[in-house]
């Protein structure tokens, strides 16, 4: 594990020990929508129905709003602390080229979203900029989800299937999400009618799983791959988008490979652990602004 104890406190609880656990770099690596960086410094997010709001100090996180319980039962396995990260990162380092990413992004954790969220999101995701993406959702919570009191502010969980089931197409596309609302639209329906069922996807094998996934409208391959890998534990999947695709480029490619080459490079190369370096490299490249020539 990738901490030494946890101990509760009025406002929540303790992780001491942390290793590996950078708020930026967990928060800002592309997987999440819903976590906003607070004056403080602090992340505020929502998630399983929760407001929560986590602080960093040196090797200790408090998350606010929780309790032992909840942590055990949800936030642990949320932040994917059962998981020792040092020993992944240790394994990348013997590739010199992959060294200078892990380095970069040595505080990535891969969060353990939930499937129905993460879906719909990803769909709204496609061909569209992080804050659209943010809006977005947060218009979708505001109108079908349910409001929650934090720190005098309102806050609003992601609606069920079965709450976004109730919203028309017009009401869908009020909330900014232009021609992927037909996507999502009918992605909700054959959800919560149960004509796709997100768990059995979730327990296929890793190719099933990205094929199956991929008979939602508004999913191709990498929307696919992002649900897997940031939903679903699948830790193959190797979302290729254009900063990951310069990364590849950057370090082991030449510069006119296709995304499903990519894709298929970098499952054989990084085999089970690909999730995990498609992180290090999406953030290295974007952070750094990678650009090929």
């Amino acid at each position: 594990m990738d901490y030494k104890k946890v101990e509760s406190f009025d406002k929540g609880i303790i992780i001491k020990g942390v290793d590996n656990f950078e708020l930026a770099h967990i928060f800002e690596c592309g997987q999440c929508f819903r976590w906003n960086k607070q004056e403080s410094g602090n992340y505020i997010g929502v998630a399983y129905g929760k407001v929560i709001e986590i602080e960093k100090n040196e090797m200790e996180v408090k998350i606010y709003n929780i309790n032992g319980e909840e942590f055990e039962k949800i936030w642990c396995d949320y932040f994917d602390l059962k998981r020792e990260y040092t020993v992944i990162k240790e394994k990348f380092r013997k590739d010199p080229l992959l060294e200078r990413s892990v380095n970069f992004g040595y505080g990535i954790r891969l969060l353990q979203q939930e499937p129905f969220e993460l879906t719909i999101s990803f769909i709204i995701s496609s061909n569209n900029r992080i804050p659209m993406i943010k809006r977005a959702i947060n218009r979708l919570s505001e109108k079908w989800g349910k409001a929650i009191e934090y720190k005098g502010e309102t806050y609003y969980t992601f609606p069920t299937a079965e709450e976004l089931d109730k919203a028309s197409i017009e009401e869908i596309q009020s909330c900014g999400l232009g021609f992927r609302s037909k996507y999502v639209k009918d992605a909700v329906h054959r959800i919560y009618e149960g004509e796709i069922n997100l768990e059995f996807i979730k327990s296929c094998d890793d190719d099933i799983c990205h094929q199956e996934l991929q008979k939602l409208s508004g999913i191709g391959p990498k929307v696919s791959d992002c649900i897997m890998l940031f939903s679903m534990q699948k830790y193959s999947a190797f979302p290729v988008d254009v900063w990951v695709k310069r990364a590849m480029q950057f370090f082991y490619l030449a510069p006119d490979v296709s995304l499903p080459k990519i894709r298929i490079f970098a499952r054989d190369k990084f085999e089970n652990l690909a999730g995990f370096a498609q992180q290090y490299l999406f953030y290295y490249a974007r952070e750094n602004n990678i650009k090929i020539e």
